[in-house]
Order: structure tokens, then sequence, then C-alpha cells
């Protein structure tokens, strides 16, 4: 076979990378908490334009009930927390979990000192002051751990704990909420189901632990609420929603389908029932049975959903309301899923037209930014480029207009333009938008931080169609190097900077042997983060073999060549079925 069909270009077996973007958190902005990268792809075919999205923030300060504080000093440097109060006796106030209070009616002195703690790190965050916000929640938890140590177990240390853990998470400090909610894990277990706050703060619990990942321990406090507000407020009862939402959300990341959609369906019945069936309370389960549908791929199910979803919407508001323009995105992605990419175009168009015209959000707002992008996509996987190139030049214009044209902000548009421009063949113009990115990152985050090598390998592949090869290789070396130091030399990260760097060195006509080399180490990359068996290593299987014939190694090909049949074989066969 010939090499030119192993190495059509640069990255080609590492297009994967692009779906997962695991190793990129920063090519478009500062370096907030809180902040990561998605990228959402519509399309099912390989080898279309890829676009990434705009950071969302991942972690949201949502004002709990019955919680937090203790007296300080204002120095940050020292503050004392005081020791855990006796819980009071008395009531609390009856509300779920999101809803925000201003006074302290019906709360006991304890919660009232709860609520003030959470308002003081609230508001140390929000004022920039992250500094004070830690000193003080480290000065709290350093004295409930040693009141834990002398024997403490009651309620009052797991709320003060639980405050604790929702500061650090606000702060986007995992690994500490992941601690001190190990410290919360065993005294849990030992509080009983009827005592005051311990359903509030089983479902903030819950919560972070499925923001954590840990969906299994999640579900369990989520099961746990449910029970005790079934038995308090009776099986059908609008009070479950809270656990019964959070509960679905964590079966579906956890994978288990069947039991979100039983639990997504159970909070919609006890709505309908008692609220109505037209009732815009419905529209938060929906719209999470919708997305879940639609990651499922039952996308005509998610379709019908979030027509009902549009319904409700139109008649309480009308059809020119920014609600509606967000559902008719909803609905235009399930369209998609089910292969309307015509109807989806249409409906994201209109829906775009709809917020605009509403005011419902800012144009610079990250969401908006988002369906612009998804749009523009969608226009390229159908073959109208021309006007998937217009959304993104509108995407950089806004972004430049409202935060200035070197803010990092811009380079996700300046990656996404640049693709379009090489999917159409103009590399000289992905070369320029590349290097503009390139340089905008560089000036935020330092020459040596891997976050830039995203940018430098687009750039070395787009030189590389422009037979500058020098360039490229330079280019690649110096994007493999940063990420070696980054993520380890047998990474994801530095396996794609390899593949890109291999199909660079075959045009320059390296040594045969060190591309050999380059190649096997690809391959031990490939086999222990994707297993023996993906997808992705037939490409580097063929390669190896076209070098291992060139430097007459035959002996070594046989069993190459057998594993590269079976696989071939293996996907052949899915493609079919």
């Amino acid at each position: 076979m010939a090499t030119s069909l192993l190495f059509p270009s640069p990255t080609s077996s590492f297009d994967y990378y692009r779906v997962n973007q695991v190793f990129i958190n920063l090519h478009i902005g500062h370096c907030q908490r809180g902040i990561m990268c998605s990228s959402v792809y519509l399309q099912s075919q390989k080898g279309i334009c890829k676009l990434y999205m705009i950071p969302v923030r991942h972690f949201r300060w949502e004002p709990f009930v019955t919680l937090s504080s203790v007296e300080t000093g204002r120095n940050p440097r020292k503050y004392r927390a005081s020791s855990v109060p006796t819980l009071q006796d008395s009531e609390r106030s009856e509300t779920l979990l999101g809803s925000s209070s201003s006074t302290f009616d019906g709360m006991s002195d304890f919660e009232i000192q709860l609520q003030e703690l959470f308002n003081e790190v609230k508001m140390m965050i929000k004022t920039g002051n992250e500094n004070d916000a830690v000193d003080l929640l480290q000065a709290n938890y350093e004295a409930v751990k040693e009141q834990i140590e002398a024997g403490a177990r009651g309620i009052e240390v797991v709320a003060l704990l639980d405050i604790i853990a929702l500061g650090y998470m606000a702060l986007g400090d995992l690994n500490i909420v992941d601690s001190v909610l190990d410290t919360m894990d065993g005294l849990l277990d030992h509080i009983k189901d009827g005592e005051p706050l311990l359903d509030s703060i089983l479902i903030h619990v819950a919560s972070m632990y499925s923001t954590l990942g840990n969906f299994k321990k999640s579900i369990l406090l989520y099961q746990r609420v449910t029970e005790i507000w079934e038995c308090k407020y009776g099986k059908n009862s609008a009070f479950l929603l809270t656990s019964l939402l959070g509960m679905a959300k964590a079966l579906g990341s956890a994978g288990r389908v069947t039991k979100a959609v039983e639990t997504y369906n159970r909070s919609i019945i006890i709505l309908e029932t008692s609220r109505g069936a037209e009732s815009e309370d419905l529209v938060v389960p929906l719209f999470g049975l919708g997305n879940l549908l639609i990651k499922e791929g039952r996308a005509a199910e998610a379709e019908s959903i979030f027509v009902r979803v549009l319904k409700i919407y139109s008649k309480l508001y009308g059809d020119t309301d920014g609600r509606v323009g967000m559902v008719m995105c909803s609905l235009a992605r399930a369209k998609c899923a089910k292969g309307n990419a015509v109807e989806a175009i249409d409906l994201y168009k209109r829906a775009l037209q709809v917020i605009k015209d509403a005011n419902y959000m800012a144009l610079d707002d990250s969401i908006m930014e988002n369906m612009r992008i998804e749009l523009a996509e969608l226009l390229h996987v159908v073959g109208r480029g021309k006007e998937g190139r217009e959304l993104l030049e509108e995407c950089l214009f806004i972004t430049e207009k409202y935060k200035g044209k070197e803010h990092p902000s811009s380079v996700t548009h300046l990656l996404n333009l640049s693709a379009s421009c090489s999917r159409a063949k103009n590399f000289v113009e992905a070369e320029r938008l590349l290097r503009t990115a390139l340089e905008i990152m560089m000036k935020a985050v330092g020459p040596e931080d891997q976050s830039i090598t995203f940018p430098m390998l687009d750039l070395a592949v787009t030189l590389y169609q422009l037979n500058r090869d020098e360039e490229a290789e330079e280019l690649a070396l110096k994007a493999l190097h940063i990420r070696e130091k980054a993520f380890g030399k047998d990474s994801l990260p530095v396996g794609e900077a390899l593949d890109c760097l291999a199909s660079i060195q075959v045009r320059l006509g390296r040594d045969n042997t060190d591309l050999l080399d380059l190649l096997n180490r690809i391959l031990r990359i490939q086999e222990r983060e994707l297993g023996f068996e993906s997808e992705e290593i037939i490409v580097t299987l063929q390669k190896i073999l076209v070098y291992l014939d060139k430097l007459g190694r035959k002996n070594e090909t046989f069993a190459l060549q057998r594993r590269l049949s079976l696989l071939t074989r293996k996907y052949q066969q899915a493609i079919r079925y």
C-alpha cells in the first residue's frame, strides 16, 4: 500500500482527541475556577469540520436553605471558628433546596449561624476575596475536626461540614471537597432520619457527590432523603421533586438509563397530578428526560418531549418569548439526532432570531455563542460551509466587540474559523487565524503552557498542507516536548503529537528506523489508553507494516498482519450491523 494513502494528513489516526479534548482546559480564556471546555458534535459521519464550544461554568453557587456562619474577625489571617453550638429543638422552616430567604423566621440560633457563615463565604467569593473565604473555611474545618476527634458526632458537626464543603465547592477546590465529604460519610450513617436539617444536608451532599462523579454515593443519598420525605409528605407529594430530579440526573450519568427514565416519569406524573398537564413546573423534568433520551439515541422520543415543552411555553408566554427560542434549540438538537438536518437548521435559525429579538440574553452570552457554533457546525455537515463561516465570523466579531480583539475568549472562534477555512482548502487564511490564536494564548498563559499546543499542532497541520514541512516539523516537535512535560511520555495528548510529527517526517524523508520507532510508540500509547482492540489501532498497524516492509523485516509482519485483519473484519461487521 502506498505511503501517501497511509499518511493522508497529520493527526489522522488521533481524531478522537478532538472529540474528548481531555487535555485542553484553557485554550480560550482565563484560568477561572469552575470553568471547563466542552465540545458538542452534531454529526455522525467522520472527516467533517468539528468546532469547539465556549467554556461553560461547571459549578454554580446556589442559595441553599438552612445554611451557614460563625463569628469571625475581619483580618483574614485572624479568623477563628467558634465551637459548634447546640442545635435547638425548634422546627426548621419548611423550604425546598434552591429557595432563597432573606429572613431567619422559624430558624434556630444554630441555623442562623450557619446561614450567616454561608452568606459571608458567598459574599467573599462574589467580591473576589477568595483568600479570605479559604481562611474562613479552613479555620472552621480545623475546629470541627478537633471536635470530631474529641468525640462529637451529632447533626451540628455534620451541618457545619456541609457548609464547609459547599464553600470549597464554590471555590472549585474539589480535592478538599472530596476530603470533607469523606469526613462526613461515616458521620451521616449514624444520624437518625428524623433529625432536623438532615434532609437538606443529604440533598447538598448528594449533589456534590454527583458533581465529583461519584454517582453511586449520590444515588444512595438521594434515595435516603426521598424515603424520608415519602414518610413525611407521602409518595405523591411535590416535596419529593428535589430529590427525585437529582436522583434521575445521577442515575442517567451513571448509565442506569431505565431507572433514570422511570424516575423522571415519576416526577412528571407527580407534577401533572398536583399542578396540571400544562404546568410550567413540568419543564424541568421534561428537559432532563429529553436530554437523556437524546444522549441514549432515542431521538424520536426526545423530539416529542421537546414539542410538549414548546407548547407549554408558547401557551404561557407567546411565540416570541426567549424561553420559546431556547426550547426550539433543544428541539433542533433532537431533529438533528434523528437525521433531519435541514429541519434542525431552520429551527436553530428561528430560535436564534427569537432569542435575539426578545433580548432574552446578551449577544456575548456563552449559551448564545454555543448555539451559534452548533448551527455553524451543522451547516458544515450539510455542505453549507460558507453560511457556517459567516456565523463563526459573527461569533468572533461579537467577542472582539465586547471583550477586545486580543481577549483569550476569541481563541475558540479563531480555531473554529481556521478549521472551516481548512475544510474549504483556504490554508493561507487558516494559517493567519491560527497564528493569531497562538499569539493570544502565549500572551495569556506563557510559551510553555500545555494549552498552547492545541493551536500549535493545528498550525503544524496547516503548514503541512502548504508544503512547508520544515516549519511544520519544528512546531510539532515543540508541541510534543510541552505535552511530554505536562502529561507524561505515554499519555494520549503525546500520542496525538507523535502522530502529527510522524506524518510530517514521512514526507521529509526522515530515517525509516526512527519513523518505525515513533509508530511503535504511538501503538503502545493507543493500546494502553484505548485498549488492544480499539479502532484507532488499525491505521497505526497499517503504517507499521509499511515500514517493516521498507526495512526488509518481513518476519515481523505476520502477527501484525493477522491482528490487522481481525480488527478490520471486526469493525466492518460493526458497520454492517
